[in-house]
C-alpha cells in the first residue's frame, strides 16, 4: 500500500540540496510525484508530494529528519490519496502595479469573500521598462466556485485594482482540469 505524502522542505540554498531529498525518497521506494521549488532570497524552499510504501514510511521520516544536520528542515504530512479539486472553474490572475505593502493582502481577503480557492500564486518585484521604478507582479491561478458571480469578483477587485492603483486581469484556463 503506498501512503501519500507532502512535505515542505527549507534551508541554505546550496548544490546537490533537492539530490539530498530525492535520493532519500528513492531509496526508500518512494515516488516523487509533483513539486514546486525556488530560491528566494539566498534560502531554498519547496513543497513536494511523494507516495512511499507504508511499510517504509518510519524509515523515510527518520532519514528526512537526519537532514537537519545539514541546514535542511522539512515538515512531512499525509497527502490525500487523489487530487481532489471539487468543482469550479479555474481562471488565472494576473496583477501588475507599483510595489506598496498590502497587494497581497487586499486581493487575498476579496477573493477568500467570494470563496475562490488559492490554488497557485507566485510574485515578484521588477523594474518598470522605461522609468525603472519597482513594480510588483503577481500570478494566480485560482479556483472559482462553482456558482461564482464573476462578475461581482470582477467589479469587487476592479475596485481594490483602482485603490491600490495596479492593473489586474483574469485569463481562464480550463473547467474541472
Amino acid at each position: 500500500m503506498q501512503i501519500p505524502l507532502v512535505m515542505t522542505i527549507i534551508g541554505k540554498d546550496r548544490t546537490g540540496l533537492v539530490e539530498s531529498v530525492a535520493s532519500l525518497v528513492a531509496e526508500h521506494g518512494g515516488n516523487w510525484l509533483e513539486s514546486r521549488m525556488c530560491r528566494l532570497g539566498g534560502e531554498f524552499a519547496g513543497i513536494l508530494r511523494i507516495h512511499v510504501p507504508a511499510e517504509k514510511q518510519a524509515a523515510l521520516m527518520a532519514a528526512l529528519n537526519g537532514l537537519q544536520k545539514h541546514g535542511l528542515s522539512v515538515v512531512v504530512s499525509a497527502g490525500e490519496a487523489g487530487t481532489v479539486t471539487g468543482n469550479g472553474q479555474f481562471t488565472t490572475l494576473e496583477i501588475v502595479g507599483h510595489d506598496r505593502p498590502g497587494i497581497v493582502r487586499e486581493i487575498a481577503r476579496a477573493l477568500a469573500g467570494q470563496k475562490v480557492n488559492v490554488e497557485e500564486l507566485s510574485s515578484e518585484l521588477v523594474s518598470a521598462p522605461m522609468s525603472g521604478e519597482t513594480l510588483f507582479k503577481a500570478q494566480a491561478r485560482l479556483q472559482l466556485p462553482e456558482h461564482c458571480d464573476m462578475a461581482a469578483l470582477r467589479a469587487e477587485l476592479e475596485k481594490i485594482a483602482a485603490d491600490l492603483m495596479v492593473d489586474i486581469s483574469f485569463a481562464d484556463l480550463a473547467t474541472n482540469k
